[in-house]
Formats: C-alpha cells, sequence, structure tokens
C-alpha cells in the first residue's frame, strides 16, 4: 500500500475518531439489563477506540463524543447539553477520554496480545471508576446534597459494573488482538 498525503492522513484520522464517537453514543443506549447496574457498550467502543486508534486517536475519539454531547445533542445516558456537568455520571465521561488513552498507550508498548490489550483494558476501566466514583461522591453529596457515604459510591458505581466491563475487557482483547496486525498490515493504524 502507497504512503498516504498528509491531507488522506487527516482525513483518515477525522473519520474514525468521528466513527468511534458514534460508536460510543450508541454505544450508550444499548443496554443489558443486569441485576444491579445495567451493561452499556460504552465502555467496549471506549477500550476498542484505544487498542485500535491508539492513545492519542482514541482519546481524540471519546473527546469528540463528550464534547458533541456537551455541545446539546442528546448522546449522553440521560440526554446531553453543558448541564450535564452536574449528573453524577458525568466524571465517566471524563474517565472515558483518560481510559482511552491509558488504554491505547499500553497497547503502542506492550503489543497487541491478548494478555496486554486485557491488561490495558482493565487498567482503563479502573482509571474510568476512579474518576466517576469520585466525581460521583462530590456531586450527590456537594450539589445534590444527598448523603451517599464513599463506601456506596465505590459499591455502586465500580463494583457492580465489574462483571459487565470484565466481559467488555475480554471482548476487547479477542476483537483487538486480531484486528490489530491486520489494520497494522494495512498500515490504517
Amino acid at each position: 500500500m502507497e504512503s498516504r498525503t498528509i491531507a488522506q492522513t487527516k482525513t483518515y484520522t477525522y473519520v474514525i475518531c468521528a466513527l468511534f464517537a458514534a460508536l460510543s453514543a450508541v454505544g450508550a443506549f444499548i443496554k443489558i439489563p443486569m441485576p444491579l447496574v445495567p451493561f452499556t457498550l460504552q465502555f467496549l467502543f471506549t477500550a476498542l477506540s484505544g487498542v485500535l486508534l491508539g492513545s492519542k486517536r482514541g482519546m481524540l475519539a471519546q473527546m469528540l463524543y463528550v464534547g458533541i454531547g456537551l455541545a446539546g445533542i442528546p448522546i449522553f445516558t440521560k440526554g446531553g447539553g453543558i448541564s450535564y456537568v452536574f449528573q453524577p455520571t458525568f466524571g465517566y465521561l471524563v474517565g472515558f477520554i483518560i481510559g482511552a488513552y491509558i488504554i491505547g498507550k499500553i497497547v503502542e508498548q506492550k503489543g497487541a496480545s491478548f494478555k496486554v490489550i486485557f491488561m490495558a483494558s482493565f487498567i482503563g476501566v479502573i482509571a474510568i471508576y476512579i474518576f466517576g466514583v469520585i466525581y460521583m461522591y462530590f456531586i450527590v453529596n456537594l450539589y445534590i446534597g444527598s448523603p451517599m457515604p464513599l463506601s456506596k459510591a465505590i459499591y455502586v458505581g465500580a463494583i457492580a459494573c465489574l462483571p459487565g466491563d470484565l466481559i467488555s475487557c475480554f471482548i476487547t482483547s479477542l476483537v483487538g488482538s486480531k484486528l490489530v496486525p491486520i489494520l497494522k498490515k494495512q498500515q490504517l493504524i
């Protein structure tokens, strides 16, 4: 495959980042009922954006997703708009940006084996939980004014979500370990 021009590279970056932003938006609305917290595909697409696009473009895709939602397009699970920053779950959206970067960086540095991608995805989901749980704790306690102990925030915001997110880590590892070599061979990443 011949090398691309700078304009082609920029266009390709815009298109794939927009694609993964759209997948993240769609993933917010695909809900699989679970005993405590519904399982969505948002983390799956966040992790795949880091694995398949790399740290910078994966982060850019998630920034685009969050930016579109904050601009007022109702693509978050409970709508959109700048006031969404006062939703208890907004910290997870910030976490998606950081998580995609972390996942992409680990895969860039360590390779795209199933084991590396699973580890990277798990580290990424922990980073998302850190942002999400801390943000939820402060918004609920300080802005909403409804007392919530940190232990409950950790349980509801991380522990209850972990089984579904581990499934996403597995799927990401399976898909990523197969697609990354193909995409590299085609010089698409």
